[in-house]
């Protein structure tokens, strides 16, 4: 198989401008494996969850394709980070209590993944799915942000992009399902803050490239004179899941 990679030539600014997940999520997590020691956080990016899991489980494993998302993972001392396919991880049999895969699973070769879920994770293990779309400010500063990512880098985002528009939702989930709670991210950020995350989305850095121009500077004159006197504004993204707990 081979490994399209989106992130690796902005990996410092994706970790640099990338939300953070709620707190009690993870505690959310855990209690579905209360014995739970051992996780494998899969696509780990920057190493986000990872970091968050390790306060409630005793060791992380978090894989990600991309070498250099992994050189600008966050270090922590229950996290192991390597180098990984999501359908070819290293691990072992039954090696995990839980797996989880954040805004990420859209990547991945979803029937081979499965496989490889169900061969690590241990008997009635837990895999955890999630993601998130567009984040919400206010309906001016939304629309200039809807333009940018529906009109002018639209056609630029990999077809992968509609699995995270539909929520996961029409991806075939071979798991007795576990429906949680409502979560959503929340960060209050500053106009450019908010610049700099629109310029990781892997629509806009493709864009960079075909064009040789920055998509987001159509936008970012409107967006500040619409974000108004305010230093910082309250930046929601709703996170929408599928959760399962592996077969024996």
């Amino acid at each position: 198989m081979s490994f399209r990679d989106h992130f690796s030539s902005h990996s410092s600014s994706y970790s640099e401008f990338r939300p953070g997940y709620p707190r009690e999520l993870f505690p959310y997590l855990k209690s579905l494996v209360p014995n739970g020691n051992v996780v494998w956080d899969c696509g780990t990016g920057n190493g986000q969850a990872a970091v968050s899991l390790a306060e409630f489980f005793d060791k992380v494993i978090a894989t990600d394709p991309s070498a250099n998302q992994i050189a600008n993972a966050e270090s922590h001392p229950r996290v192991e980070y390597r180098v990984a396919k999501a359908e070819e991880s290293t691990l072992e049999n039954s090696e995990v209590d839980l797996i989880t895969v954040a805004q990420a699973f859209h990547w991945f070769d979803f029937e081979h993944f499965f496989k490889e879920a169900q061969r690590v994770g241990k008997k009635n293990g837990i895999l955890a799915l999630w993601g998130y779309g567009l984040h919400r400010i206010n309906p001016e500063i939304d629309s200039l942000v809807d333009k940018l990512y529906g009109e002018i880098v639209g056609s630029y985002w990999p077809p992968e992009r509609k699995y995270v528009e539909e929520k996961y939702k029409t991806i075939s989930f071979p798991f007795e399902e576990i429906f949680p709670p409502e979560y959503s991210m929340k960060e209050e950020w500053t106009a450019d803050q908010v610049l700099g995350y629109l310029r990781t989305w892997s629509s806009v850095q493709k864009y960079i490239q075909k064009n040789e121009s920055d998509p987001v500077l159509l936008i970012e004159s409107d967006l500040k004179t619409a974000w108004g006197s305010a230093k910082t504004k309250t930046v929601e993204w709703p996170l929408f899941f599928r959760i399962g707990r592996l077969s024996s």
